[in-house]
């Protein structure tokens, strides 16, 4: 679920803005003045935010200033909100750096389309990026005259739903990168009982962990849905991170998250109930596999869920019938719709 903040001194305007936001399906945060506002996107990231220019201790231009010469804030997209509308005031918003410029009073769908057209901006680029960032590493390898020749060696895979990358047991020669797609690692008890290890989404690797630890996989790697894979070679990208700190650091960075997530995953089925499990798992497939849309719709099988939960299918299912009662969520089919996640987010904590 996109994140935005609205930075607006009028309190009707701005809590307009945020009932219509969040019924939109976004999470959305306010402040009634520019440092205010500021201080808010320094302590946790935001998808869009959305600023007023005119207000009292920081107008919005000082707002975009900061944000502007702020490493962590300077690539979040900026909206204005205002009731000036001279062309002066619309040259220097753009000249400044404004992703766009709304004038007060604005029309609802004017609001939506703007914000909806300027997170899909963000996800193309996110998109660009992490393609980019891919065949950077295959030319950072190329760089070592004793590698062959990554991009020689660079097997693309379309792998179908429910199709096997890879079995627990199994010795890594390859690691892998999702071009497209969307895969699952699990554990299997000697009774054939699954548990979800780990969920990956477009743009992530994964099966490298093994390699650097040179064991054989702890996991079974799945395709969720009709995904394409990239595989790299276990010896190239070993030399590769031996040689390159930058390229080694990254991977720690990877390993230490994937251990935190984990952490987390064992910490929660040893000591919350089946209700705060389900939620927290809700949020997590909210936030992982949020769909291009920006609805608040999951796509996963019932026994996948529970796999990812720890429990038994029909535990599973009688806990979301009766978050459908409270009216926490909406079932169709396979699609669960979250429509309060608010509600969700208390069960969790």
């Amino acid at each position: 679920m996109s994140k935005i903040l609205i930075i607006e001194d009028n309190q009707d305007i701005r809590e307009l803005t945020t009932d219509l936001l969040t019924l939109a399906g976004y999470n959305v945060k306010s402040a009634e003045n520019g440092k205010i506002g500021v201080g808010v996107a320094l302590n946790e990231p935001f998808d869009l935010v959305i600023c007023d220019i005119m207000m009292p201790v920081l107008d919005g231009y000082g707002v975009l200033h900061i944000f502007q010469n702020t490493e962590t804030l300077k690539q979040i997209p900026f909206i204005f909100l205002t009731a000036k509308t001279e062309r002066q005031d619309f040259r220097k918003s753009m000249e400044m750096g404004a992703d766009d410029y709304l004038t007060k009073p604005f029309q609802e769908m004017e609001l939506l389309n703007a914000v909806k057209s300027r997170l899909e901006r963000v996800k193309v680029f996110h998109a660009n990026s992490q393609e980019s960032a891919l065949e950077a590493f295959y030319d950072e390898a190329k760089t070592f005259d004793e590698l062959k020749k990554l991009s020689d060696d660079k097997k693309v895979i379309s792998i179908k739903k429910k199709q096997i990358i890879y079995y627990e047991g199994d010795t890594p020669f390859r690691f892998y990168f999702i071009k497209k797609g969307k895969v699952k690692t699990y554990s299997s008890s000697s009774h054939g009982k699954q548990l979800t290890i780990n969920l990956f989404n477009e743009g992530e690797f994964f099966g490298y962990h093994h390699i650097i630890l040179n064991s054989p996989y702890h996991e079974t790697a799945e395709a969720l849905v009709d995904s394409e894979i990239i595989s790299i070679a276990k010896q190239d990208f070993l030399e590769l991170i031996f040689k390159n700190h930058h390229v080694a650091n990254k991977f720690i960075k990877l390993l230490a998250n994937n251990t935190v997530e984990k952490e987390i995953l064992l910490s929660n089925m040893a000591y919350n109930s089946i209700r705060k499990r389900t939620a927290d798992a809700l949020l997590f497939l909210l936030d992982k596999f949020q769909n291009e849309n920006a609805t608040s719709i999951i796509k996963i099988s019932r026994e996948d869920l529970a796999n990812l939960i720890g429990t038994a299918t029909e535990s599973l299912i009688r806990t979301l019938s009766e978050f459908k009662k409270e009216k926490y969520i909406e079932i169709n089919g396979s699609e669960i719709t979250v429509i309060d996640q608010k509600k969700l987010s208390q069960i969790k904590n």
